[in-house]
C-alpha cells in the first residue's frame, strides 16, 4: 500500500500504469486507493442521480460510473448509459428492461438494483421507498460505503441493518441534507458522540408552515408539492408538506448515531440555510450551514473521508438577512409526532409507519384522498399494530406487506 500511495503522487504515465496494475491486483478495492472511485448508483433517474451525475461531470478523473438502476425509466436510463458507459444497468420492469438491453448491446442488464454494488466502491441509495432496502443491505454485506438518501431502508429495517454494519468496510454516509450536516458535525467531537447532548433537526416547515388545520382541508395536489426552498421528488415533497419526512429523519437519527428519542428535536427553520445542529454537553451549538443544494451532500458522501474541491451551496453573506426559528406546530401536522411513537415502541412499528405514509401519499397523489386525511391513514393503520419484534429480514418484508395491507383497508372504508 506504502508504493501505491507513493505512486499515486508521481506524474501521468507512472498513474496510467498503476491504474492498470490495480484492476489485477486490488479488485476489491477498485481504485479508491489510486484517487478514482468507482460509483453505482440505484433510481440514477431521481432527483438524487441526476444530481450526483451531476457533481460527477465536473470531477473529471475522479469517478468512474460503473452501475446505474431505476424501475422503470428506460429511455432515460439508456440517455444516462449511452453518456456514461456503464458496465452495468438494472432495470426492476421487466418490460422496461428488455428495452433497455436491446438499446445497450454490450452493457450487462440486469434485474435487481442490488447487483450493483458488486463492482462499486461507492453506491448511492437514491431508490424511492421501502424498495431501497435491498440495495441497502446488498453494499453493507459486500463492505462497501452507502450514500444514503434512501431513507425507509434504514427507518423500516433498522434492527436487521445495524449488523451489517459491522462488517469491515462498510459505512454510512447519509446523503439527506440534515444527517449529513449533524455527520459533519459530530467529527469534532473525539469520544464517539459522549459529549452530546442532544441533536437538533431543522425543518423548512414546508409549503403550509403556518396555516390552521381548517385551512388545510381542500389543498390540492399541486399546492403540496411547491416546497418553498427544495427540489426535491413527489414523495418527499408531499412529506414535508406534512412534517411525516421530519419524523421519518428523526427515526433515522436515531439508527444512524444511536442517540436517544428524547435527545432528538426538531426545530423550524424556513430559510434552509442552517441543515441541522448538535449541542455538546458544555451548551456548544456546532452548526452546518449553506444555501439549499443536495449536490453538496452528495459530494461529501462520494469524498468521504475528505471534501469534495466543487463548491455548492456557498453563501453570500451580504444578502443573507435572517435566520429564523420555530417551533413545530405538532397540532396541526400530526405526523410528526405519530413518528416518534413508532420510533419509541421500535420493532416493526416504524417499518409499519413508513409502509402506511407510503399508501396514503400514493393515494393523495393519485386523487383518492385529502391531504388532510394522510395521518387519519397513517394513525389507523398504526392501531392495528402487531408488536412483531423483526431478528431476520423477512420479518421487515412481512410487516411492510401486513401495514400496507391494513392501509388500504382504511382506505376503503
Amino acid at each position: 500500500w506504502n508504493i501505491v500511495e507513493w505512486t499515486r503522487r508521481c506524474a501521468g504515465s507512472l498513474r496510467q500504469h498503476v491504474v492498470c496494475v490495480a484492476s489485477r491486483v486490488l479488485p476489491r478495492h477498485g481504485y479508491h486507493a489510486l484517487g478514482i472511485t468507482r460509483v453505482a448508483l440505484a433510481g440514477s433517474t431521481g432527483s438524487i442521480g441526476t444530481q450526483t451525475l451531476d457533481y460527477i461531470a465536473q470531477c473529471e478523473g475522479q469517478y468512474e460510473v460503473v452501475g446505474l438502476g431505476v424501475g422503470t425509466s428506460a429511455q432515460a436510463v439508456i440517455a444516462q448509459a449511452q453518456q456514461w458507459k456503464p458496465k452495468v444497468v438494472a432495470v426492476a420492469d421487466e418490460s422496461a428492461r428488455k428495452e433497455v438491453a436491446q438499446a445497450l448491446p454490450g452493457v450487462e442488464v440486469v434485474a435487481d438494483q442490488s447487483a450493483l454494488a458488486e463492482l462499486a466502491d461507492v453506491v448511492v441509495n437514491g431508490v424511492v421507498g421501502f424498495a431501497g432496502l435491498s440495495v441497502t443491505m446488498s453494499t453493507l454485506q459486500r463492505g462497501k460505503r452507502l450514500a444514503l438518501a434512501n431513507k425507509e431502508s434504514l427507518i423500516a429495517a433498522g434492527p436487521v441493518v445495524q449488523p451489517l454494519r459491522k462488517i469491515p468496510g462498510a459505512d454510512i454516509v447519509p446523503v439527506d441534507s440534515e444527517h449529513c450536516a449533524i455527520h459533519q458535525c459530530l467529527r469534532s467531537s473525539i469520544d464517539n458522540g459522549r459529549e452530546v447532548h442532544r441533536l437538533l433537526l431543522t425543518a423548512s416547515g414546508g409549503p403550509f408552515r403556518g396555516r390552521s388545520k381548517e385551512s388545510l382541508a381542500t389543498v390540492t395536489v399541486q399546492e403540496a408539492l411547491k416546497h418553498p426552498t427544495w427540489s426535491m421528488g413527489p414523495k418527499i415533497t408531499v412529506d414535508s408538506s406534512t412534517l411525516m419526512n421530519k419524523g421519518l429523519e428523526v427515526i433515522e437519527a436515531h439508527e444512524l448515531f444511536g442517540t436517544d428519542f428524547d435527545s432528538i428535536e426538531v426545530v423550524v427553520h424556513p430559510q434552509s440555510v442552517v441543515h441541522s445542529m448538535v449541542e455538546f454537553n458544555d451548551g456548544a451549538v456546532i452548526a452546518q450551514l449553506s444555501m439549499p443544494d443536495m449536490r453538496l451532500p452528495i459530494a461529501y458522501a462520494l469524498s468521504y473521508p475528505h471534501r469534495a474541491n466543487v463548491p455548492f451551496g456557498s453563501i453570500d453573506w451580504s444578502s443573507l438577512a435572517r435566520l429564523d426559528f420555530e417551533v413545530p406546530d405538532t397540532q396541526t401536522f400530526t405526523c410528526l409526532n405519530l413518528a416518534y411513537q413508532a420510533g419509541r415502541t421500535g420493532g416493526t412499528a416504524p417499518a409499519w409507519l413508513s409502509a402506511a405514509n407510503e399508501v396514503a401519499v400514493e393515494a393523495f397523489l393519485n386523487g383518492q384522498i385529502m391531504w388532510s386525511r394522510i395521518p387519519e391513514v397513517i394513525d389507523a393503520t398504526m392501531q392495528q399494530h402487531d408488536g412483531l419484534v423483526p431478528t431476520i429480514v423477512e420479518d421487515i418484508l412481512h410487516a411492510d406487506a401486513l401495514a400496507r395491507r391494513f392501509a388500504l383497508q382504511v382506505l376503503s372504508a
